[in-house]
């Protein structure tokens, strides 16, 4: 049995992964902000110290990057499967790899929550390097993103 996709389905299903990306990408700079909310936290004393923790900022970094996680792993593999159905082979290519990486950083970084829920100093500054690395990466596919999606509209 084959299955035959609408063309109209093939056209647009192109777009989904860059409209989520983007959105990742600013998603990604919020879970930073909180992260960054989390050191303040962790750093203050006395009544500011008080007053951060009323921010949840810990609980909503959590809840954040595991939406991340989530979504990116998703958003990467519906991508692969986009191309190949509309193309029958992936293009290997740096966007490819990086985002096969950014896929595998943004897992392994995940992967270090229970550590650092326990306090381990290593594990918190393997994940911040790890995000760092993910979120230039995450900047550089965006531009790279928009070169294909460039492409794919100059052939409609």
């Amino acid at each position: 049995m084959n299955l035959e996709i609408p063309e109209s389905v093939k056209v647009w299903s192109q777009f989904i992964h860059p409209v989520l990306m983007w959105a990742l990408l600013v998603i990604s700079v919020y879970a930073l902000y909180l992260g960054l909310k989390i050191q303040q936290t962790r750093n203050a004393e006395g009544d500011a110290k008080k007053e951060l923790i009323k921010g949840r900022y810990n609980v909503k970094h959590y809840q954040v990057g595991s939406v991340l996680l989530g979504l990116m792993v998703v958003g990467a593999i519906a991508a692969l499967a986009v191309t190949y159905i509309n193309n029958g082979k992936l293009f290997v290519g740096p966007h490819l790899l990086a985002g096969l990486g950014m896929t595998g950083l943004i897992a392994v970084s995940a992967s270090l929550s229970p550590f650092m829920q326990k306090g381990n100093n290593w594990a918190r500054f393997t994940h911040i390097a790890l995000n760092i690395v993910l979120l230039g990466l995450f900047g550089w596919q965006a531009i790279t993103g928009m070169q294909i999606v460039e492409r794919i509209i100059s052939k409609m």
